[in-house]
């Protein structure tokens, strides 16, 4: 089993994700994660709202961090994905937690949401993956 110090480091060459948007891994194991992210200028729209495609991108993040917890020579890759806009966020950090609904031979389906710290609900995301061929 991983450490949650393993699963940042190998997450941090997710440079997107990590770098560009600044989401950070809170807990992590396998068929889970949850990630968060502190609201600031680089995520604001023009109508000052948070950019849709930061609660996309949360969304996905989680997904790959909980699907890819035990990554060895095989990823899991996003096969399909549909996001549901439910509110805008209210406070100023953003909280996506993946969970496992189902996990196969070659596909995955998990369940994301996307909160804020006061509990606003933001975003449900269904998301689909699909198991790459190891590599040797």
């Amino acid at each position: 089993m991983r450490t949650l110090e393993e699963v940042r480091e190998f997450f941090k060459n997710d440079v997107y994700a990590s770098g560009t948007t600044g989401i950070e891994i809170e807990d992590a194991r396998p068929g889970y994660a949850k990630v968060t992210l502190k609201i600031d200028e680089r995520h604001i729209n023009a109508v000052d709202r948070v950019m849709g495609a930061v609660y996309y991108t949360m969304a996905d993040f989680a997904f790959a961090v909980a699907t890819n917890y035990e990554y060895d020579k095989s990823a899991t890759v996003t096969l399909s994905s549909q996001i549901n806009f439910l509110g805008a966020a209210k406070g100023k950090m953003l909280i996506g937690e993946a969970e496992v609904v189902k996990d196969g031979r070659a596909t995955s389906f998990y369940k994301v949401r996307i909160t804020d710290e006061l509990g606003t609900k933001i975003a449900e995301v269904s998301t689909s993956g699909y198991k790459l061929p190891a590599r040797s």
